[in-house]
């Protein structure tokens, strides 16, 4: 209909300009059209310039978020290889003690620990009354730790977990650290010490310095409780300050593990477009900024180019257009080019979204867009009341797999079992997704228990029918472990989607402690339960 009415609407232009024409001098009907095209010529400029400025602004929001990705992964596991030497640490102290030769072997141990792990600065013990016990440094050290902030909350705190301190001033070596302890408890239960590692800042400086964000970007480490650890572009006077009262600490202070906005910090009146990130299970986020002046500059310099280009390009066709068929054969041309460069352009960024969605290997989706739609089937399932379904299966033993029969058969495998997975799937609303490596994920929207062990029935089935040979797995072939979990959003006192698959993870590991080849189900509604 919308095409039928151009149609005719051109038509009718046609048939006018034809009176026109025999009514009126040619100057004045080729003003007229030449007019009518400068207005479209200027609006497809405009819309190409708004759509080019929301999608520069998507993209560098992409850019940061998975910056701050990287930062958050970083951090992570700079922490956790901290938390893992500590324990060691404590373990040995607790059972082996600090006599001579005790720590003489721990000593040692520290040493070579430090040696091998650029992310830390020292390794240290502490008596119970701050005095040092022994470290990684070549030199013993003086003085006494027991004013520390991490030493008073291992004092006055019980618990074997790992404490993040407030970063300071190496008493040591006079830089910069981020202290990572736990405490020691004597054989009687009682405070005995406190053992610690020290991350040195400059380290995150080196890894931060590493993105590309502009020269008005900023990268930043922090604290759950408005204490800031790094800010690059570092400034010494800026590490503990506290940001309590800025925008960054506020609004990542909302629900959810990341999130992006724009703000103007008063730190520096920087207009940036921001992305965070909080660690998971530690009291830390990241956040990643780029100045929006910098982001836009190359579309502001692009739209002024444009702009002139078509300025000029208008003003020589105004001045050349002398005769009424020429100008309509120019209109008509350029509009034929206009179209097919907006069909070829859908056409590309419809390609480009599927890739951007899709498991380049199995052609299922990826993990990005099964999280996306995970939240957004989970919003759906808790306003309609409905229930939902999230299954995870693992291929029994594939990395035997791939040991025998080599990597590209593995490939083709991990092909295979995808497409059973997709014809489990077979409903609209229903996806399909590679969630990593041999595990894959299943959601079912509107899905009961019965229901979903039906589809889990069929996914095993056509797996079965596919009978690939697997030497090293007692049934012969090739078999899935599956997790599934069935639960009401409605009903549940917590909003983290996320956290379901966590359930249906572990439902996925009892299975495979059972035995493999199987599939445990539990219906709930409580995702942490």
């Amino acid at each position: 209909m919308h095409d039928a009415d151009h149609s005719a609407a051109d038509h009718d232009g046609q048939g006018l300009s034809a009176l026109d024409g025999q009514r009126r001098p040619l100057v004045a009907l080729a003003v007229g059209l030449i007019a009518c095209f400068c207005l479209l010529l200027a609006g497809l400029q405009a819309w190409s310039a708004w759509h080019a400025y929301e999608a520069v602004q998507e993209d560098s929001r992409v850019a940061t978020a998975n910056i701050a990705r990287a930062l958050a992964t970083h951090a992570q596991t700079s922490i956790r290889l901290g938390d893992a030497v500590l324990a060691e640490m404590v373990e040995r102290i607790e059972h082996d003690g600090l006599g001579e030769a005790a720590t003489a072997r721990l000593t040692g141990r520290l040493r070579a620990i430090t040696r091998e792990v650029g992310e830390l600065h020292g390794l240290f013990v502490y008596g119970a009354d701050g005095k040092w016990l022994t470290s990684s440094l070549p030199r013993p050290m003086q003085g006494n730790n027991f004013d520390r902030e991490y030493f008073q909350f291992h004092l006055l705190h019980r618990g074997s977990g790992i404490h993040v301190g407030v970063p300071v001033r190496s008493r040591s070596t006079g830089v910069w650290i981020l202290p990572l302890s736990r405490r020691i408890d004597a054989p009687d239960g009682s405070f005995a010490g406190v053992a610690l590692a020290t991350l040195n800042l400059a380290w995150f400086g080196r890894f931060y310095d590493s993105f590309d964000v502009g020269t008005n970007g900023t990268i930043l480490l922090a604290l759950d409780n408005g204490t800031l650890i790094y800010r690059r572009p570092f400034r010494d006077d800026q590490v503990g300050m506290d940001i309590r009262t800025g925008t960054i600490w506020q609004q990542a202070q909302g629900d959810g593990l990341a999130g992006s906005f724009i703000a103007t910090p008063r730190i520096d009146n920087i207009e940036r477009l921001y992305s965070y990130r909080h660690l998971e299970g530690v009291p830390l986020f990241v956040a990643s900024g780029q100045a929006t002046d910098e982001i836009m500059s190359g579309w502001r310099r692009t739209t002024v180019q444009t702009a002139v280009l078509g300025a000029a390009a208008l003003l020589l066709l105004a001045c050349g257009s002398v005769a009424l068929v020429r100008q309509i054969r120019i209109r008509e041309r350029l509009e034929r080019d206009l179209r097919r460069v907006g069909v070829s352009l859908r056409r590309h960024n419809a390609s480009l979204q599927s890739l951007a969605d899709s498991d380049a290997l199995t052609g299922l989706a990826n993990r990005r867009l099964f999280e996306d739609r995970l939240v957004s089937e989970y919003e759906r399932a808790r306003r309609s009341g409905a229930p939902f379904a999230l299954i995870m299966a693992d291929i029994d033993h594939f990395k035997q797999y791939n040991d025998r029969y080599g990597h590209p058969a593995g490939d083709e495998c991990l092909r295979r079992i995808a497409g059973a997975l997709e014809r489990g799937a077979r409903r609209p609303a229903d996806l399909a997704a590679r969630y990593g490596g041999e595990e894959f994920a299943v959601i079912l929207a509107d899905t009961d228990l019965t229901g979903a062990n039906a589809v889990a029935d069929t996914i095993s089935a056509a797996v079965a029918a596919l009978d690939l040979p697997h030497a090293d797995n007692p049934a012969g072939r090739v078999t899935l472990s599956m997790g599934l979990y069935v639960g009401h959003p409605a009903l549940a006192e917590r909003n983290d989607p996320l956290a379901w698959i966590d359930v249906a993870d572990r439902l996925l590991y009892e299975a495979k402690d059972a035995g493999r080849n199987r599939v445990v189900a539990r219906e709930g509604h409580e995702a942490a339960a």
